[in-house]
């Protein structure tokens, strides 16, 4: 029997739990022992009213973008809630990344655009090749989110409307044990999927006892803002992916744990008979 490349490994999702199946189930098909310690958990806004409004005002809007799944989720709920089965045809919508796209498209919902790189940095890069001054465009996104998308788009010229779709909250308990797994040096590596898993992880922990309870645990972030806001929590990020999504970051696991297979990833792989590289 082949031994798997992360048997024996103990991986921390911190993830919401509602969205951790996949990422669980990618780690164990790969020899993995998944514990998962929710550090956020995701719920609707406290009001609705203001995006009542907006959905009430969709015409008026010509691009509509979602920064994550979760976004895509609560606005389409919302949507339905008030009756409504569809967006305008006239309305251009957006999504950061693949997941987000992927519920979109459940909802046979079009993506008229995807940045290559699944930040907002790569989004706002596409939007330079876009005409958008004097534009409306609705950004639904959480409540807490960095200021660098509307800022951007509205030194492009666009009118930029931005609506709450959803919350990130701190769960309750459950810190305890973690506390102990991690003084008893039982996890081997500590994902994260989004700033705010990294925030809610480490307000867990007073400063000094984090740097000691993280000593010899490896740390896995999605993508650069989530790996910059753990290393201004003073985390030594080890595990980055190229590709800013779940299976990337379940490879770039594998690729850590053994370098090997790293670098045979990097070498052009032949190509199947009858096939050619475009």
């Amino acid at each position: 029997m082949v031994k798997k490349p992360l048997t024996g490994k103990k991986i921390l999702i911190t993830r919401a739990r509602e969205q951790s199946t996949e990422f669980a189930t990618q780690l164990k098909k790969q020899g993995a022992e998944v514990i998962e310690f929710p550090t956020i958990e995701i719920v609707p806004p406290l009001h609705w009213k203001k995006l009542d409004q907006t959905i009430d005002q969709l015409k008026s809007y010509h691009w509509i973008i979602f920064t994550s799944a979760n976004g895509a989720y609560y606005f389409w709920q919302r949507l339905r809630e008030k009756g409504k089965q569809r967006l305008p045809s006239t309305l251009k919508v957006v999504a950061i990344g693949p997941a987000t796209a992927r519920q979109l498209r459940e909802k046979k919902i079009p993506v008229a655009y995807m940045p290559k790189e699944y930040i907002a940095e790569a989004l706002l890069k596409g939007f330079e090749k876009r005409p958008v001054e004097g534009k409306r465009i609705l950004l639904a996104r959480a409540k807490k989110a960095r200021d660098i998308l509307p800022k951007g788009l509205k030194s492009m010229g666009a009118k930029v409307d931005v609506v709450e779709v959803y919350r990130t909250v701190k769960p309750k308990g459950g810190t305890k044990k973690l506390r102990q797994l991690l003084a008893d040096g039982n996890i081997d590596v500590i994902t994260f999927t989004s700033s705010s898993t990294v925030d809610h992880f480490a307000e867990l922990f007073k400063k000094e006892d984090l740097k000691i309870l993280l000593k010899g645990v490896a740390i896995a972030c999605i993508g650069p803002v989530t790996a910059r806001t753990a290393k201004g929590w003073g985390m030594k990020v080890q595990i980055q992916p190229k590709q800013y999504t779940v299976p990337g970051l379940t490879q770039a696991i594998v690729e850590y744990f053994t370098p090997d297979l790293g670098r045979e990833s990097k070498r052009p792989s032949p190509l199947p008979r009858g096939e050619r590289a475009e």
